[in-house]
């Protein structure tokens, strides 16, 4: 996958998630940005996103829990899911703002 590519997606992500919540703390960490409704509050973190060579996840900490009829997100631990993006026009049609807005929903 193109880097630029993979820069613009975690870009449209960010600006995304600062839409939706703009007071929460984006922070590097773990290899990728952390998504934290409160800052330095760990139980307040509900996802993030992180760069792989073939795609770029975006993940949320309770995933598990959230509405996904479309069967997009991935996974099969307790609570994490994840969504693999491969191109831009994935942001809209895997859902993301909504799963952002249920990530933000269940702080």
């Amino acid at each position: 996958m193109d880097e630029a590519i993979k820069t613009h997606i975690v870009d449209q992500i960010t600006e995304m998630m600062i839409r939706l919540a703009p007071d929460a703390n984006l922070r590097a960490m773990y290899g990728g940005t952390v998504f934290e409704l409160i800052n330095d509050d760990p139980k307040s973190r509900i996802g993030g996103v992180y760069v792989y060579k073939d795609y770029v996840s975006l993940e949320f900490a309770k995933g598990a829990s959230f509405d996904d009829q479309g069967g997009v997100l991935e996974g099969s631990g307790k609570l994490r899911r994840h969504v693999k993006l491969r191109s831009l026009a994935q942001i809209g049609t895997a859902g993301c703002e909504d799963f952002l807005n249920q990530a933000i929903a269940a702080v």
